[in-house]
Order: C-alpha cells, then sequence, then structure tokens
C-alpha cells in the first residue's frame, strides 16, 4: 500500500505512516527532531516506491541519527500495534509482518510477537529489550547467583504465577521484580508492590523465564520429574522418527541455562523443534550415548559415534559427535539415510555445457584426480555418488575408502572406515592399490597423508575421485599448495576441480515474482541498467513450506577444467585471483555467484539465498553473456 494513499487511511491507527508520525512527534517533544525536517522527510516518503519507514527516511535525509531514535523514545510508551511498531524502529521487514499476521489469521489467539520470535524474524531477547525501552524499565534474564531466594518466603506460589513476576533482589529503595512481558501493566506493578510490602522497582523479562524461575524455587512442590526409562527410549525414537519424517540432515541437542533446546536442519537452515525441561538431559544424553557406543560415565571429553537405526522407510545411519560445552554436552546428530536414492549425473542441476565438460574433460579422463569441495552440507556425495554412478560398467574396477559410506551401490566396493579396529583411512590407501583398481574413491581429503595417497595414485595412472573443504575451486588448488604439495604434483595431476553449494529453492506453492531493487543489483555487481528487465522470484510463505517460502534445495556449480594455461599460472605460484581471471578467461569458468544469478533469473532460488551463501570474490560478467554460457538449463 503507498505511503500516501488517502487521508482516511493516515487516521488509522494501523496505518504504517501514522506510527512513523506518532514516533515522530515524541522526537519533535524531546528537541531530537524538527517540526521542518519531519514534513520534508513525509514529503520525500511520499514520493518514494520502496517500503521503507518515516524514521528510515528521516536518518537518511541525516535529520535523525539512531542514536537520537534511542534515546528520544526511551521510557515512552506508544499506543501502537507491535508489529507496525518493530516495522518502523527497523527491527523487522515489512514482509516479515506481513507474513506473520498472515500465519495470526490462520492460528486464532496466538500473539504477533510469538509469531515472529517462532519464525526467527525476531530474537525474544530483541522483541523484550525494545518493549523494555519503550517502558522505561531495564530487560533482565537473571542468573542463580542473582536472585535471593528469600524473598520467594514472603509471597505464594499462587500469587506470583497468576500475577506473572517474580523477585529478584531487594535495595534500598525498593524490591526489583521482573515481570513477564504478557501482562505488564501498572496494576500488575501495584498488586506486586502491596504483596511484597515494599516499593517494586520494576523489570521486563520473557513468561518462560518467569515460570522456570517460580518451578525452580518453588518451595511447596518438586519440580524435578524421575522419567522412566521407557519414557527417555520413546522421546530419543520420536524425535529421530520426526526429524526423518521432516527431511531433516541434522539433530542438534543443546543444553541451555534453563532447557534442552532441540532444532533440525531442514534445507540447510535450523529450525527450532522442542524444548525439553533441564530435568530430562541425562537421561536422554545417556540413552543416546549407548545407542551410538559411546561411553556414558565420560562427561568431561568430546566423543563420536554411530547409530544405525531401523525405521519401515529403511535404515537409518546416523553420525553421533558429542562435544562438552558450559551447560552439558551438545549433540549433533547427522542422518544418513543407507537407502538414500542416487541422482543421474543430468539431473544434479548443472546447466549443459557444465555438464558436457564435466564428463567428457573430467570423469572420462584416463587418470587423474577429480576435486569436488565445498562446506559440510553442499551436496559434495550426492555428486560424488552420482559421477560414480556414471561410471561404474562393467569393465571398470571401483574401489572406495569412505567415512561413512552414505550410499550403497551393487558392484561397486565399498569399504566404510572404523578406526576402533584399525580400518583408518592410513591402512586403507595403503591396501587399496593392491586391489587392482581402474577408480579409487577417497571420501575426504583431511590431511596431508590423504592429499598426498591421492596424487600418488593419479601418478600411478588411476582416476581419483574425492572431496574437499574448500570456498571455491580455485581454492581447492591453493590449499593443495598450502598443505606442501608441490605445484608441479598438483597441475601434473588434476584433471579438474568442482566446487558446489546448496541453495533453498522457492516454494513452487507461493512463488511472486521479486523486481530487484537498484542496491539489490548493485550487491550482485551490476549496474541497474544492465539488469533491465531481469526478474528473480520469491516465495511469500505457506503450509506447504512452513511459512519459509522454501521447499527443497537447488546445487549452485563452479566447475575449473585445468588447462596449459591455468597449470602454468599455478606452477607460477600466481595469486588466487590472478589463477581465477585466466580460468575465467581460457577454460571458460562460470563461478559460484555466477551460476547462482543464472538459476535465481530463473526462479530456482533467491536474491537473499545467493546473499548468504554464494562467494562474492570478484564481479560478474554481463548477464547476456551468462546466458549464452550457460544454455538452456531449465
Amino acid at each position: 500500500m503507498p505511503h500516501n494513499s488517502s487521508k482516511k487511511t493516515a487516521k488509522n491507527q494501523n496505518d504504517p505512516l501514522q506510527v512513523g508520525l506518532k514516533l515522530a512527534e515524541i522526537l519533535i517533544d524531546g528537541s531530537y527532531l524538527t517540526k521542518e525536517h519531519l514534513k520534508y522527510g513525509q514529503r520525500v516518503l511520499a514520493k518514494l516506491t520502496t517500503n521503507k519507514t518515516l524514521l528510515e527516511v528521516l536518518i537518511d535525509l541525516k535529520s535523525l541519527t539512531p542514536d537520537d531514535i534511542e534515546k528520544g523514545l526511551h521510557g515512552k510508551a506508544v499506543k501502537a500495534p507491535v508489529g507496525e511498531l518493530l516495522v518502523e524502529l527497523g527491527y523487522i521487514r515489512r514482509r516479515e509482518l506481513e507474513l506473520a499476521l498472515t500465519i495470526q489469521k490462520e492460528n486464532k489467539g496466538k500473539k504477533i510477537g510469538e509469531i515472529l520470535i517462532e519464525k526467527n524474524f525476531i530474537s525474544e531477547e530483541k522483541l523484550l529489550t525494545m518493549l523494555a525501552h519503550q517502558y522505561g524499565v531495564a530487560y533482565v534474564d537473571p542468573e542463580d547467583s542473582e536472585i535471593d531466594k528469600k524473598l520467594f518466603s514472603r509471597v505464594s506460589t499462587k500469587e506470583i504465577q497468576k500475577l506473572n513476576f517474580v523477585p529478584i533482589y531487594e535495595e534500598d529503595d525498593g524490591v526489583c521484580v521482573a515481570f513477564g512481558a504478557s501482562n505488564y501493566n501498572d496494576e500488575q506493578i501495584s498488586l506486586a508492590s502491596k504483596i511484597l510490602g515494599q516499593q517494586i522497582i520494576p523489570a521486563l523479562t520473557s513468561d518462560k523465564i518467569v515460570q522456570d524461575i517460580i518451578r525452580k524455587y518453588d518451595t511447596q512442590k518438586k519440580v524435578i520429574k524421575e522419567h522412566r526409562e521407557s519414557d527417555t527410549v520413546e522421546a530419543v525414537n520420536s524425535l529421530l522418527l520426526n526429524a526423518s519424517k521432516e527431511g531433516a540432515s541434522d539433530i542438534h541437542i543443546e543444553p541451555l541455562k534453563r532447557c534442552l533446546r532441540i532444532r533440525y536442519r531442514i534445507d540447510g537452515v535450523l529450525v527450532p523443534f522442542k524444548e525439553y525441561p533441564l530435568d530430562i538431559m541425562a537421561p536422554l544424553i545417556s540413552r543416546i550415548k549407548i545407542m551410538a557406543g559411546a561411553d556414558i560415565s565420560e562427561k568431561r571429553r568430546h566423543q563420536d559415534g554411530r547409530i544405525l537405526f531401523e525405521t519401515e522407510d529403511g535404515t537409518l545411519d546416523i553420525r553421533v559427535s558429542i562435544y562438552t560445552t558450559l551447560h552439558g554436552e551438545k549433540i549433533v546428530l547427522r542422518l544418513l539415510n543407507k537407502q538414500g536414492i542416487l541422482l543421474d549425473m543430468k539431473d544434479i542441476g548443472m546447466f549443459p555445457t557444465m555438464l558436457q565438460s564435466f564428463r567428457e574433460d573430467a570423469l572420462d579422463a584416463a587418470s587423474g584426480v577429480v576435486l569436488i569441495t565445498g562446506p559440510t552440507g553442499s551436496g559434495k556425495t550426492t555428486t560424488l555418488y552420482s559421477a560414480l554412478a556414471y561410471l561404474d560398467k562393467p569393465d571398470i574396477s571401483i574401489i572406495t575408502a569412505e567415512d561413512p559410506v552414505e550410499y550403497v551401490i551393487d558392484g561397486i566396493a565399498q569399504c566404510s572406515l572404523n578406526p576402533k579396529i584399525n580400518i583408518t583411512y592410513e591402512e586403507t590407501l595403503r591396501h587399496i592399490v593392491r586391489q587392482d583398481p581402474d577408480v579409487i574413491v577417497i571420501g575426504e581429503i583431511r590431511d596431508v597423508f590423504s592429499a598426498e595417497a591421492a596424487i600418488q595414485a593419479a601418478l600411478t595412472g588411476h582416476k581419483v575421485l574425492t572431496t574437499f573443504h574448500t570456498e571455491d575451486s580455485i581454492g581447492g588448488l591453493i590449499r593443495l599448495l598450502n598443505m606442501n604439495i608441490e605445484a608441479f604434483m598438483i597441475s601434473s595431476t588434476v584433471v579438474s576441480v568442482l566446487a558446489q553449494r546448496l541453495l533453498r529453492r522457492v516454494c513452487k506453492y507461493c512463488t511472486e515474482e521479486h523486481v530487484l531493487e537498484p542496491h539489490e543489483i548493485q550487491r550482485l555487481g551490476y549496474k541497474p541498467s544492465e539488469f533491465q528487465g531481469v526478474t528473480f522470484q520469491r516465495g511469500k510463505g505457506c503450509n506447504q513450506c512452513r511459512y519459509t517460502g522454501y521447499k527443497g534445495r537447488v546445487a549452485i556449480f563452479e566447475l575449473l577444467v585445468l588447462n596449459e594455461l591455468v597449470k602454468d599460472a599455478l606452477l607460477s605460484r600466481k595469486s588466487s585471483y590472478e589463477i581465477r581471471r585466466i580460468s575465467c578467461e581460457s577454460a571458460g569458468l562460470v563461478t559460484l555467484l555466477e551460476d547462482g544469478i543464472i538459476k535465481a533469473s530463473q526462479g530456482a532460488t533467491t536474491f537473499e539465498e545467493i546473499m548468504r551463501q554464494l562467494p562474492r570474490l570478484d564481479s560478474p560478467r554481463p548477464f547476456s553473456e551468462l546466458q549464452r554460457i550457460a544454455g538452456d538449463i531449465k
């Protein structure tokens, strides 16, 4: 809705401009803003086509500073919808508020603040800090050591639960009391003062913190419950089954100060799942340790393990990492479906010219090392197995050393490493060449030994496929140099480096057109005139995508096939910038950023995902040239 739509709208208390004007009036009263500057800001705002707020415009015009706003609004409660207030103050974006309001319509009775926190549009701490600032009180998250337990003897559990407050400490001028945000008002403060018989120094905190403290320090009831072993087994099984059903790649079990938090990583992003009381932490972690074959008595050291969990859909191979923290042991479970679907090479998402080059110049080479690089969770293993499926023929012998085997392929000799029985990389790689292989797969180059083993195997005429953790394709070569592998060894053995990322895919059920703003085009590395007529897509958020706007993921690739010019640059120890420039000019390198821009222009992913995930090392080539290089990948 335009900001200058009508006088009638401006009178509406929920109108964005009206909220901005209320804030501006407070700032004028405090001499932080002049009426002339406000009028000029309104005229500028009326001419803008973007969704800027009145305060943002006044800051851009240098009529205000963020510090002026913070000082001028401190202790000044504004009667306005909290969502509009958050947008006007720059805590959330207009699109996020609109999505939250849509969800609120479908979940009547739910507060807008709850939804904004659930969807990670704003943290609870930031929201409550803003509200506390408006009320002119402190936001607190009291530590156990700060709470005077004697104060609890003055009031009954029933009273403090009803008023949703906890007394924290006593001073000469009164008692500091933390009130839950849901019902903070003058009446509650007055009632608390009567109950405690003292002057109140109010503070704001979350309802959950209040209830957690009440439960912990309630002398009339015991809050720690005994959890039978069967309950814990059921809780862990439910956790794993639900994660598998939701398509999660990882489960994070995190002990916090007041709860045990469970989060799932879905489509590459952590999503809150559930919070358990701390009393379930010990039995739940012990259960997972038993399943993973870890030492349940050891709580001071990091541990690893593996779980094979049977489900109706097959076996889940779960990697377990146990990490000691200040609040207890944090566990991350990585879910690997041993019956996973192998993707055909043509289905992994490369555009035709890149796919042809990867097949003919890299995989079909007689010998040499093919590196697949990227961070954890970027789809390297899926690409590696697609390449293996392409190479798997009756006259080819393929042998692997993996940690662990993630996809089982019939006809390939796959070895899953197990250091407990001395099946290590070192031991396995010494024996692997004696098996008369044509193709050797080293699951990951993780140290100098495995890097040298890959190079030596290629020098003896083998084709070697492996993965590597680097930012981009050039970074793979540079990291090998930094591992003290000789440049001539790298140039004579490495055939290609394929870098990749996984970006969230736009939800097809709620996609809408996204015309890039000039500043967004500039962030991509273009001038607005060079990007005319190009539109991206984004998801509005719906039930199908859990209101994220994304469903599934799309792979972004950068393929470097080493030609003579690139090898010469490597031998000359040129900088990564020079090697990248030579690769683009002579080897047809399309960078990760360029591939992402092409796929975003076709509606596969969004501008925000490109900015969040892809390295921006150089400016991309003209968009028309990228389209010509990429060909038709729809």
